[in-house]
């Protein structure tokens, strides 16, 4: 097993941390950028505490308000611009993942001239990779994408309907301003839809990642039994402030690397699931509810052991009588029927997606992480066939 592991972002969690925003910005900059999504943080009174705290501390700021689920590369452009005109030095994402995603890649396209969709991993022969960027600060209210700690960033470009991703070092958050208070206020679907992203992000790695990782199984095992506990608990009772902790630490987690040091994950469920809401704007943690039991089902017959392990580690099922593949099924079930319990969609239909364009999706899906046949990288390697398959399978 071999790695380098750095996660150079600062984390400052726990209720009522948002009051020290003001303090962690000021040592980055005097003029801050705000970024937003569609006006919840407003609604709740997020943005003024954080704009009292800011105040406080001498910082002023300007507003790029109005970004999309799903992000998209004119919203970048949008905020890149806003930040170079009004001369801000440091960027706030106040929001969920798809803020927090844009703010980072904001943060970097504001000191580039050219087109910051050139950022962004599409096929293109030459990429440019920024090597400078405004100091960005992350309020994550959402827990589900771990995009608060790590250094990636999945944007949209809606006019060639392309969803990709860019992961750099330089890309990573100076601080992380955790408040799961911010967390309360959503909604039972989207909580729902969040936990089920956490999850996905530890499976990709569990099951697509390389042998010999004993501890890391433990890790990733230990943050998808607690986020199916806490889960629970937050779907149903959206005050329970504990609960919204536990959940929220889980997203950061499974996702800053510390979970996924020496597996070499791949992740064939968030590309499949990229391709489809390129298309559709599906919610991303709803795409993931139905991408995930179905390509689970395809990859268990290529790798029998590892789904039985998860069936008995995750869920507690005896393996008495039953081979490999039959204990495995059963393991997906039982995930599938999680996911069902907090009324997450698990099927396409649900959606009203159809079977109409399964070919360009599974296109899509294989553009970037892909091997010198075209097959989208994972355990196993897919052929564009293999995607319909699965697709099919999730109708």
């Amino acid at each position: 097993m071999n790695f380098e592991f750095q996660n150079p972002t600062k984390i400052i969690f726990g209720a009522g941390t948002l009051a020290r925003l003001g303090e962690v910005v000021s040592e980055y900059g005097k003029k801050a950028m705000i970024v937003t999504g569609g006006g919840s943080v407003k609604r709740t009174g997020a943005f003024d505490k954080a704009v009292e705290s800011l105040k406080d501390a001498g910082v002023s700021y300007v507003e790029c308000t109005d970004v999309e689920p799903n992000p998209r590369i004119t919203s970048v452009a949008r905020g890149a611009k806003i930040a170079k005109d009004e001369g801000c030095d440091v960027i706030i994402a106040l929001g969920g993942g798809s803020t927090m995603d844009a703010a980072k890649v904001m943060g970097a396209a504001a000191l580039y001239d050219g087109n910051p969709w050139d950022m962004i991993l599409h096929g293109q022969e030459e990429v440019y990779i920024p090597t400078e960027t405004l100091p960005v600060i992350t309020v994550p209210t959402l827990a589900a994408t771990g995009s608060e700690a790590n250094c990636g960033a999945v944007i949209t470009n809606d006019e060639t309907k392309i969803k990709s991703f860019i992961q750099i070092p330089l890309l990573f958050p100076k601080v992380a301003v955790v408040d799961p208070e911010l967390t309360v206020s959503v909604p039972q679907d989207h909580t729902a839809y969040g936990v089920c992203d956490i999850i996905t992000h530890v499976m990709e790695g569990y099951f697509n990642g390389v042998d010999g990782t004993p501890i890391q199984d433990r890790f990733a095992e230990g943050v998808i039994i607690n986020a199916i506990e806490y889960g629970r608990k937050a779907v149903a009772n959206g005050e329970d402030i504990e609960a919204r902790a536990h959940v929220q630490w889980a997203s950061i987690v499974a996702l800053n690397g510390w979970v996924q040091a020496g597996v070499h994950m791949l992740a064939p469920m968030h590309m499949i699931e990229h391709a489809l809401s390129a298309h559709h704007d599906l919610t991303h943690g709803a795409g993931l509810a139905i991408v995930g039991p179905a390509w689970m089902r395809f990859a268990a017959k290529y790798r029998p052991e590892r789904f039985a392990q998860f069936a008995q580690r995750i869920f507690g099922l005896s393996a008495e009588g039953k081979d490999a593949l039959t204990l495995g099924m059963e393991g997906i079930d039982a995930y599938e029927s999680f996911l069902r319990e907090i009324e997450c969609p698990t099927t396409l239909s649900e959606v009203n997606i159809n079977g109409e364009f399964f070919e360009q999706y599974a296109k899509d899906a294989a553009l970037v992480v892909r091997d010198e046949d075209g097959k989208l990288l994972g355990r196993p390697p897919m052929s564009t066939e293999d995607i319909v398959e699965v697709l099919k399978s999730a109708l």
